[in-house]
């Protein structure tokens, strides 16, 4: 075989595999989201299904967190700081997310949902 050719072979082999590979070629979407007492802000939000999109949660005053057992999300973030979760939803629908930490008298009321669509 050619030398050139065996030389370029890996550099061929990994532009092939990005090309074709919708999960490489993807690029992140990022959605802040901020948790306060008592509500997510913004308190639904809408995504595609099969697309990779990071959940960067701010806790703007106390412990909180950004559960949403469907997606299997379990985003904690203590008073003041953030934490992010990236997920890629296989399934259209919408999901329900609450405050999984207690954050005071209204912490029943942290309500969120995520709306998957299809593309």
């Amino acid at each position: 075989m050619n030398r050139t050719f065996l030389k370029a072979l890996p550099a061929i082999v990994l532009t092939a595999a990005f090309a074709f590979t919708p999960a490489l070629r993807a690029e992140n979407r990022t959605i802040e989201v901020h948790a306060k007492r008592y509500a997510f802000v913004p308190d639904q939000i809408t995504v595609k299904k099969g697309e990779p999109v990071t959940l960067v949660m701010y806790s703007d005053d106390v412990a909180h967190s950004l559960r949403i057992d469907g997606l299997n999300v379990n985003i904690k973030a203590m008073g003041g700081e953030k934490a992010e979760q990236t997920i890629t939803p296989a399934q259209s629908g919408d999901y329900s997310g609450k405050c999984g930490v207690f954050c005071g008298s209204g912490h029943g009321r942290m309500a969120f949902t995520v709306h998957v669509v299809d593309k």
